[in-house]
């Protein structure tokens, strides 16, 4: 069996032919689940990404498939090349973008802390994991007019609640969340809905680069969530499916927590 034909997308496939979605960090993890899960759909899928191989190995991901996409290498630290990811999505969408999913994140929760040697990190973390979203959407606002589009937010449920020395993605999650409602209230008279997920663990292995196998979690790991298991891609790609769809054409601002229940339990020791 192919890595193409183990990877579990969403049951449900909506038609997207005709829209053209621009997935950031969308060569691994939950973005690469959403570039294959577009692609079924049917839209035109632009992807971008810092990793080089990462990228290739998704298109071949795709190829396996008879799917395609475009592959953007974007640093989204770096001005110049979102400005530049910009330019290239408006030319590979002429009619305008249907979907924006800002995904790309410097995902490492420890990375910046109270603690940590370098002081550049937190700005680092912020630069990446909200400023990009910020400065990509505004600079693709008049393409998603266009289309009539709409934005998605990748956020965490550590926008709410937080483990020790984790300050740095907590701060850009929680940003996120604001970010959201505050560009929904902002581009809503131009017809953009702007909403967020946020969410908790969800299980990415079989998602990374070099065609990782399965992960293999003790029971227990399931248990704990209400739902009974642990997260996977799908369930965040279908998720984008209904909020990117006319069905949500009467929700904007919102953040969706997608954690198997584990946000709503209560737990002492």
């Amino acid at each position: 069996m192919s890595t193409a034909e183990r990877l579990l997308t969403p049951a449900y496939q909506p038609d997207f032919s005709g829209a053209t979605v621009l997935i950031t960090g969308g060569a691994a993890g939950i973005g690469r689940c959403l570039t294959l899960s577009f692609a079924q759909a049917g839209a035109q899928v632009i992807l971008a990404d810092r990793d080089q191989e990462a990228g290739e190995e998704t298109l071949a991901i795709l190829s396996e498939q008879g799917l395609q996409a475009h592959f953007i290498q974007t640093d989204l630290s770096d001005q110049a090349q979102i400005v530049q990811l910009a330019q290239q999505t408006r030319a590979l969408a002429p009619s305008g973008l249907s979907i924006l999913i800002h995904n790309a994140a410097i995902a490492n929760a420890h990375s910046a802390n109270l603690f940590s040697e370098d002081p550049a990190a937190f700005d680092q973390v912020l630069a990446v994991n909200l400023a990009a979203p910020f400065h990509l959407t505004r600079l693709l606002k008049e393409s998603l007019v266009q289309a009539g589009g709409c934005v998605i937010d990748l956020a965490s449920t550590r926008a709410y609640q937080s483990e020790p020395q984790s300050e740095g993605y907590a701060a850009s999650k929680g940003g996120m969340v604001a970010l959201t409602h505050a560009m929904a209230i902002s581009l809503g008279e131009q017809g953009i809905r702007v909403n967020a997920i946020a969410p908790g663990w969800i299980d990415t292995t079989e998602w990374q680069k070099g065609r990782p196998g399965p992960a293999h979690w003790p029971d227990e790991e399931h248990r704990q969530h209400p739902a009974g298991r642990i997260g996977r891609p799908a369930d965040i790609a279908a998720a984008c499916f209904f909020l990117a769809s006319p069905d949500a054409g009467f929700i904007t601002g919102q953040t969706l927590v997608i954690d198997g229940g584990m946000s709503r339990k209560m737990i002492y020791r």
